[in-house]
């Protein structure tokens, strides 16, 4: 972990355009990290063109305590360019293997799945973000599960600034404990480098990192 704060900080100095998307780029390397109350993931992924990229998926999940492994195909369904604004249609996939780790699954490895939409709309004040999943490790699990996000920009940076949004995220989860988790966050990103930090309902901190390379 403290390996890990300290590769954030010192990619934090980089300088150019970056985004918290899918796609990248022709040619663009990207590393995400994901992490909040729910799961811990890692995604790794490089664009070919535009309209799609390929990569690699690490993700922990907490409530079922399940570990998956696989590749990931994000497609971009479509893209609507405004004079100052922009909206996305993702379509996300991947396949792999899932490992179970507690209940009645102990230790069991199987074949597992998922696939959903994420749709975001910003201009340079605002931003509105919906994505969905379906999730299937055969009999270990099977979930399905929403999130939606609002922000605003307190301020309007120039190219190259350090840029600010507030948010507010709200997770669903039909089968959770808790059905819907909300967290306030704060995003920064600068250059080819975005940064979210923040804390859930339920007192779970939300730390996201994006570098494109």
């Amino acid at each position: 972990m403290r390996f890990l704060f300290l590769t954030l900080l010192a990619l934090c100095f980089v300088a150019y355009p970056a985004m918290a998307r899918p796609v990248s780029y022709p040619g663009g390397w990207t590393l995400m990290s994901m992490n909040d109350g729910d799961a811990y993931t890692l995604h790794w992924h490089y664009s070919p063109t535009a309209r799609y990229s390929l990569g690699y998926k690490f993700e922990y999940q907490t409530g079922p305590d399940l570990t998956f492994n696989g590749g990931q195909l994000n497609i971009l369904v479509n893209r609507w360019n405004k004079p100052d604004s922009q909206a996305n249609l993702y379509l996300k996939s991947g396949a792999g293997l899932a490992h179970s780790s507690k209940g009645a699954y102990d230790n069991e490895t199987a074949p597992a799945g998922f696939v959903g939409l994420s749709a975001d709309w910003e201009d340079r004040r605002f931003f509105t973000m919906y994505e969905n999943r379906i999730f299937s490790a055969g009999e270990i699990e099977m979930s399905f599960t929403q999130k939606a996000r609002i922000g605003i920009a307190p301020y309007i940076g120039e190219y190259g600034d350090l840029h600010t949004w507030l948010m507010l995220e709200v997770r669903h989860d039909p089968e959770g404990d808790k059905k819907f988790v909300a967290a306030p966050l704060v995003r920064f990103f600068k250059g080819t480098n975005l940064l979210e930090a923040g804390v859930d309902t339920e007192k779970k901190a939300l730390l996201n990192f994006v570098h494109r390379f």
